[in-house]
C-alpha cells in the first residue's frame, strides 16, 4: 500500500526551538485536535482548524524564549495540561489558555529538556539534571558533558522511575535518584530521546534515540543493562534527527515511526515482521524540522503528521486528498468554500500591503529624526559545525528565519571547501594576500530567492588552526549582516571516540609542572573538538580520540601537574607538543615535556596511509586517461578493440570524474601527511631532513609501499 501524503501550510509563528509544538488529545477518535506551540517570541499559542482558517483558541503576551512545551496531566488520564520551559521557569497552561503554575526553578543555565510525568518534573540545563516532584527538589546530577535531552521511562506501567540522560559525549546516562545505574554508548551524539509507540512498546522500556548526524535506533532499558534492538545507519548522508514521534499513518493498526530531520526532510517508517524498520515515506521542506506530531488537525477522519520547522511554520503532511475537477475544454470549478477562502487571502494581503507600508514609514521617520538610534533588524541564525566521520570533513549550517541574500566565508588557516549536493548557491572565490593579513580563503555564496539554509563542507589541515568566520547577510532591509565564529582546533580532524586498541605501537608524550587540572583541561579543549568546556568531576580524566581522515588513534589522561597523551601517529604527538609548549609559555608556565617514540609506529602509520594513497593514485591515473580513451572510441567508433579494463574506465567515466572533482587536493594531502610523518620522526631525534623532502616526493610520484618504507628507515 502506497502513502500518498499532501502538504497543507496552517500558519506561522515566530522562530521555533526542537520539541516545542504539540497536539491535544481530541474529544473522540479521528476527530480534529487542537495545535499548541510555543516560540522565541515567548508566546504560547494554540489553534484549530475550521472550514481550511486556523482559528486560534488562545495566544499569551510575549515573554523569555521558550525551549521546550510539554503535556501533562494526571497519570492514565488525558494529557492535555500544556508546560512550557522558559529561561529558568516553568510555566503550566489549560487547554483553555489559564495559567495555573509559574514555578521558578532557580537553576543558574537556561532549561534545555524537561520531560513531565504525573505530578514528576525532569529538567535539564546544559550540563545539570534535576527531579522535582509536585515542585520540591527530589534529585540531583551533575552531566560529564552537555545534556541534549530527557525522558523518563512509564513510571504508570514500569512502577519505578528510570530518567535517561542523552548526552552529547554519544552516551545515553540511566539513572536511578541522583546516581547513574549504567551507561549506554551509541553511534553519534544523541539529539532526541522517544518512548517507542509512546508507551515504551510491549514492555515499557523501549526507548528510541536519534543522533545529531542522522541514525536512529531502539533500545530496551532493563534493570540491569541494555538491549540493541535496531539501528538505521544514515546511508542516505541526510542531517540529524531533531524530532521523532509514533503514529499509525499508513491505517494498519501499527504505529509507525515519524522523524524530523534537520535538512528539512519527513520520513515515515513502518515496521516489518521482524519488527525492522523500513522507510515508507520521506517528503522535503525547505528548512530544519523542530517538532513532529502524528494525529488529526485538518479535517475530521483524516490522519497526517503536522510538523514545525524552524522559521515557525505549521504544516500538515495530511492523507487527505487533494480535489481538482477538470477537464479538457472544462473550466476548474471551485466550491463556496474555496472562493472564500481566496477572498479572505486576498484581504488578508492588502492589510499586510497597509501594515507594510505604515511600518516603513514610521521606520524612515525614526531613523531620520535627531534622537534616533541605530535602527537595526534583529534576525535569527541557527547554526551547526560538525565533524563528519564517513568523509573527515566538516560540515557548516547556517539556517535563517528569513531568505539569505549572501554568505562571506574568511578564514585564517588553510582550508578547502568540498562540493555539497545540496547547494544551489553560486560560489565564487576573492584573491588572498596570507603573508600580509592572514587571509588564507575569502569565498562568496550568492543564494538563489527563497533560500533559507545553506549546507557547506570544509575539509582543514591538522597542524595549522585558526578561526573561520561567517558573515550572514540575509534579504531585509536595511542590509544587515551577523557574524558567527568557528575555530579550527589543531587536532580538527580527530572525533571523540569510546574505545581504541590498545595493542597498536604508541608514542607518548608526557607533560609535568606546576599547572592545575582546569588549566591542561583549558588546553585540551583548545587542541582537541567534541570535548566539554567544562573541566570534568574527579581529580583524573581519560578521552580517547580517533583521526576521522587516517584511523589513528590518541589517548589523552591528565590530572593536576601532569599530563600523558599516546598516540598510534607521531605528528599527531608532533603537534600536541608544539601547541601546548606555545600555550604553557602564553600563560608563563614552565613545562617538562618529555617524549617516547615507538620506531614500529611509523611504519604502522604508513601502512594505514597505504590503501588511500593506492587508490588516489590510481583514480588520478584513470582520470588521465578518459579524454585519450574517448578519442580513440571516436576515431574506432566503437570500444570492442580496447582491453575489459580501458573498457570499463570509459564506462565509469562520469562517477570517476566527479568522485576526482569531489576530492580536490585529496592526493596532495595525502602527500603533505607522508611528509609530515618523515619530518616529524627525526625532528624527535634532533635531526632536520627538510632537505631530503625532494627526494621523498620523487619516491611518492612513482610510489611502491617498500620503496617508502625503506626511505623511512634509511634516512
Amino acid at each position: 500500500m502506497d502513502l500518498n501524503l499532501n502538504r497543507a501550510d496552517y500558519l506561522q509563528v515566530g522562530v521555533t526551538s526542537q520539541k516545542t509544538m504539540k497536539l491535544l488529545p481530541a474529544s473522540k477518535h479521528r476527530a480534529t485536535q487542537k495545535v499548541v506551540v510555543g516560540d522565541h517570541d515567548g508566546i504560547v499559542m494554540c489553534f484549530g482548524m475550521k472550514k481550511g482558517e486556523a482559528v486560534t483558541v488562545f495566544k499569551t503576551l510575549p515573554g523569555q524564549k521558550i525551549a521546550r512545551l510539554e503535556l501533562g496531566g494526571v497519570l492514565n488520564t488525558p494529557q492535555e495540561k500544556i508546560f512550557i520551559a522558559a529561561g529558568s521557569e516553568i510555566r503550566g497552561f489549560t487547554k483553555r489558555g489559564k495559567q495555573f503554575l509559574s514555578f521558578e526553578t532557580n537553576l543558574t543555565e537556561s532549561i534545555k529538556a524537561m520531560h513531565i510525568s504525573g505530578s514528576d518534573l525532569f529538567l535539564s540545563a546544559s550540563y545539570i539534571y534535576n527531579h522535582y516532584c509536585d515542585c520540591k527538589d527530589q534529585h540531583y546530577y551533575l552531566s560529564g558533558d552537555k545534556i541534549n535531552d530527557i525522558i523518563c521511562l512509564p513510571v504508570e506501567r514500569l512502577l519505578r522511575e528510570v530518567p535517561v540522560l542523552a548526552c552529547q559525549d554519544r552516551v545515553l546516562r540511566v539513572l536511578q535518584g541522583s546516581d547513574v545505574t549504567y551507561e549506554i554508548e551509541v553511534p553519534g551524539p544523541p539529539t532526541v530521546l522517544a518512548l517507542q509507540n509512546g508507551n515504551g512498546g510491549d514492555s515499557g522500556e523501549d526507548l528510541l534515540f536519534g543522533t545529531s548526524d542522522g541514525k536512529l535506533g531502539l533500545i530496551q532499558i532493563t534493570t540491569s543493562k541494555p538491549i540493541h534492538k535496531w539501528e538505521i545507519r544514515n546511508e542516505k548522508k541526510r542531517g540529524g534527527i531533531l524530532c521523532v514521534d509514533s503514529f499509525d499513518i499508513v491505517g494498519d493498526g501499527v504505529k509507525d515511526l515519524l522523524v524530523g530531520r534537520d535538512d528539512g526532510m519527513v520520513e515515515v517508517y513502518s515496521f516489518d515482521n521482524a519488527n525492522e524498520p523500513v522507510l515508507r515515506f520521506d517528503h522535503t521542506l525547505s528548512e530544519s524540522v523542530t517538532s513532529i506530531q502524528g494525529g488529526c488537525v485538518g479535517k475530521d477522519g483524516y490522519d497526517e503528521i503536522v510538523v514545525s520547522t524552524y522559521s515557525g511554520w505549521i504544516t500538515g503532511l495530511t492523507t487527505e486528498p487533494v480535489h481538482k475537477e477538470s477537464g479538457p475544454g472544462e473550466e476548474i470549478k471551485f466550491n463556496q468554500e474555496m472562493q472564500n477562502k481566496i477572498s479572505s487571502l486576498r484581504s488578508e494581503l492588502e492589510q499586510l500591503q497597509y501594515k507594510v507600508l505604515q511600518e516603513r514609514e514610521k521606520y524612515q521617520q525614526s531613523s531620520q529624526s535627531s534622537k534616533a538610534k541605530s535602527a537595526v533588524p534583529s534576525f535569527s541564525v541557527n547554526d551547526k559545525f560538525t565533524l563528519n566521520k564517513d568523509d573527515a570533513s566538516y560540515s557548516l549550517i547556517l539556517e535563517v528565519q528569513t531568505a539569505i541574500d549572501n554568505v562571506l566565508i574568511q578564514s585564517d588557516v588553510p582550508i578547502d571547501l568540498l562540493d555539497v549536493d545540496k547547494n544551489s548557491a553560486v560560489v565564487s572565490f576573492s584573491s588572498c594576500d596570507s603573508e600580509s593579513n592572514d587571509n588564507f580563503l575569502l569565498a562568496t555564496y550568492r543564494c538563489q530567492a527563497n533560500t533559507t539554509r545553506l549546507e557547506l563542507k570544509i575539509r582543514s589541515i591538522e597542524g595549522q588552526y585558526g578561526t573561520l568566520q561567517a558573515y550572514v547577510t540575509p534579504r531585509i532591509q536595511p542590509k544587515t549582516c551577523q557574524v558567527r565564529q568557528y575555530h579550527i582546533k589543531p587536532l580538527s580532524l580527530h572525533q571523540r571516540t569510546h574505545v581504541i586498541d590498545h595493542d597498536r605501537p604508541m608514542n607518548t608524550l608526557t607533560l609535568t609542572g606546576q599547572f592545575s587540572f582546569s588549566e591542561l583541561h583549558s588546553w585540551v579543549v583548545f587542541c582537541m573538538p567534541e570535548v566539554p568546556e567544562k573541566p570534568p568531576a574527579g581529580e583524573c580524566v581519560t578521552f580517547y580520540f580517533q583521526n576521522t581522515f587516517l584511523d589513528t588513534q590518541l589517548e589523552s589522561t591528565y590530572r593536576k601537574g601532569e599530563g600523558v597523551f599516546k598516540s598510534d601517529n607521531i605528528s599527531t604527538i608532533s603537534i600536541l607538543k608544539d601547541v601546548l609548549s606555545k600555550e604553557a609559555t602564553k600563560r608563563k608556565i614552565n613545562l617538562n615535556i618529555s617524549y617516547e617514540i615507538n620506531e614500529v609506529s611509523v611504519k604502522h602509520t604508513l601502512k594505514l596511509i597505504h590503501p588511500k594513497l593506492e587508490y588516489q593514485l590510481l583514480l588520478a591515473k584513470k582520470v588521465q586517461l578518459i579524454d585519450a580513451l574517448k578519442e580513440l572510441q571516436v576515431h574506432e567508433g566503437n570500444t570492442n578493440f580496447l582491453i575489459p579494463e580501458y573498457r570499463s574506465i570509459l564506462e565509469e567515466a562520469d562517477h570517476l570524474q566527479e568522485e576526482y572533482k569531489k576530492q580536490p587536493a585529496h592526493l596532495e594531502r595525502l602527500y603533505g601527511m607522508i611528509t609530515d610523518l618523515f619530518i616529524d620522526k627525526f625532528k624527535f631525534k634532533g635531526t632536520n631532513v627538510k632537505t631530503k623532502v625532494p627526494l621523498l616526493l620523487e619516491i611518492l610520484d612513482s610510489y611502491d609501499q617498500n620503496a617508502l618504507i625503506a626511505f623511512f628507515e634509511a634516512a
